[in-house]
């Protein structure tokens, strides 16, 4: 899987983030064709090598209308953008579907931390107008930048929030501003580093459209990119670097205690339900392989895998739900994959996808059963049809 981790030392914004993929690989051109396709007439955008503390980065720039590139000030214009324009602008765009998608998920999280912050409606969210553009750029750009560079996941550092007062668009408004500290929740930040507004809400919005929260998993780093900011900080280089790698899933390890006992006189009618108790119990794995006991008898081995903490309570199960009148039990040590949840679209709706990661990169994707039974039954189709689809969508995922 290829990893991005984004080094926020310094804090992040917008064209920081952009900045720092165009130094990694990102044409200029590219986001320049980004913006003919979305038609935003008057926007202009350009980068230049600079140095911070010794370091090579990229700036880049967004001019809007003839404003400076160093002046993007939210007050500095009376006109308004609407969130829900935003949002029918890159649904009904022209994007690569990987970029519209990323570019609308950062954008929702920013229009929702706004509504959240100033106590609006979604629908009634307004950004000013040259702020808007500003964002919608930067935003795209962001997306491109890290389609372009083939980024499957994205982790960043803990974030330096800064403190002090910040004039914008709302009035003055306390760092981190309101909206910022709603978009950053679940992610691990630092209070008081730094003077002013070092992380931005089109930045937070990155991180928090695309990033996921925690320590960067081992990776052999490909590339660095770093991406200037405009202020001169006075104890940091004002930069976010950008770091891009393979990663290594590392198997992780834990106990777990194998229950078992060999039954030839419990019905078989039973059985659906005393598997179904142990799971809803906490049982971890329940299940029977037949068996052919003394005297040629054919019966079952119940086995339960189970937290060492549940043992005693899923014992208690087998004994009054079975005949059995012994269990065996032992402590093993078990490796397990790192795995999450996703979802996919099918063309009857959507389905979980869950998601192991091996160490040498390669992926064990099932869809979930139960969803594609449900929606086999909605629909009328094949289940094969249905998981089919689904595995597909998640293949296409990537």
């Amino acid at each position: 899987m290829r990893l991005a981790y984004l080094d926020a030392f310094s804090g992040i914004s917008g064209d920081m983030t952009v900045g720092a993929l165009i130094d990694l690989g990102l044409p200029i051109e590219a986001v320049r064709e980004a913006i003919r396709v979305l038609a935003l007439d008057g926007v202009e955008v350009s980068s230049e090598r600079v140095e911070r503390s010794g370091i090579a980065a990229t700036k880049f720039h967004v001019r809007v209308h003839g404003q400076h590139p160093e002046r993007r000030d939210l007050a500095s214009t009376h006109g308004h953008r609407p969130w829900l324009e935003i949002r029918e602008l890159l649904a009904s765009s022209r994007l690569a579907a990987p970029v519209r998608e990323r570019a609308l998920a950062i954008f929702a999280r920013l229009a929702a931390a706004e509504a959240e912050a100033h106590g609006l409606a979604l629908e009634a969210v307004h950004f000013h107008e040259v702020g808007a553009l500003d964002a919608i750029v930067d935003v795209v750009g962001a997306a491109l930048g890290f389609v372009h560079l083939g980024v499957e996941r994205i982790h960043v550092a803990p974030l330096p929030l800064g403190q002090g007062m910040i004039q914008a668009g709302h009035g003055v408004l306390p760092v981190p501003g309101p909206a910022v500290a709603y978009l950053l929740r679940g992610h691990a930040v630092r209070f008081g580093d730094g003077e002013g507004e070092i992380v931005t809400p089109t930045g937070a919005a990155i991180v928090a459209g695309l990033a996921v929260p925690g320590a960067v998993p081992p990776l052999r780093l490909e590339a660095v990119g770093y991406g200037a900011g405009d202020r001169i900080l006075d104890d940091r280089p004002n930069l976010l670097r950008i770091v891009v790698g393979e990663g290594h899933a590392a198997p992780a390890s834990d106990e777990v205690i194998v229950l078992e006992a060999t039954v030839d006189d419990t019905s078989p009618q039973l059985w659906e339900h005393v598997l179904e108790r142990l799971l809803e119990a906490g049982a971890r794995d329940a299940f029977l392989t037949p068996v052919v006991m003394k005297k040629s008898r054919p019966g079952v081995t119940l086995t339960v895998l189970a937290a060492p903490e549940a043992c005693e309570r899923l014992a208690a199960i087998v004994f009054a739900e079975t005949s059995t009148i012994g269990l065996r039990w032992a402590p093993w040590r078990r490796t397990v994959l790192p795995r999450e949840e996703r979802r996919v679209d099918t063309p009857w709706g959507s389905v979980r996808i869950k998601l192991a990661l091996a160490p040498d990169g390669s992926r064990n994707l099932a869809p979930e059963l139960e969803d594609c039974r449900r929606l086999a039954r909605e629909h009328r189709v094949p289940l094969k049809q249905v998981h089919q689809a689904a595995l597909v969508a998640a293949l296409r995922q990537g």
